[in-house]
């Protein structure tokens, strides 16, 4: 069984979503993130104890960052998955674009005639 999700998902690995950072958070809507998704383990399963719960703990911290900076906690959101949930994996990435399609786009963006030339920026 093949299952598809929409295509513009980047997927960032680390070894526990314990190592989530909440500067690691703010630096993707820095770039330009519309939405976050922090997947980790299901919650009493973390293969490092408690990474999971350190994580849920971050997210809901930037969460608060995003609402006071006005760019919005609900762009942001962790899911507790296990390795065998793919479908369950493909319909909370839908959940989330769909919630973020809803939300627009992340309005720190700065449009394209705006920037400043840095790397990868086109000017025009």
């Amino acid at each position: 069984m093949r299952l598809e999700y929409p295509t513009n998902i980047r997927v960032v690995r680390l070894p526990c979503t314990g190592k989530t950072d909440v500067l690691h958070l703010l630096e993707a809507f820095r770039a330009g993130a519309d939405g976050v998704m922090v997947i980790g383990c299901l919650e009493g399963e973390c293969h490092y104890v408690r990474g999971n719960i350190k994580a849920r703990r971050r997210v809901n911290r930037t969460k608060k960052i995003l609402d006071d900076a006005r760019i919005g906690g609900a762009r942001l959101e962790m899911f507790n998955l296990s390795a065998s949930q793919a479908q369950r994996f493909v319909e909370v990435v839908n959940e989330m674009t769909d919630r973020v399609r809803g939300l627009g786009p992340n309005p720190t963006k700065r449009p394209a005639h705006n920037r400043t030339g840095g790397q990868g920026d086109k000017i025009e």
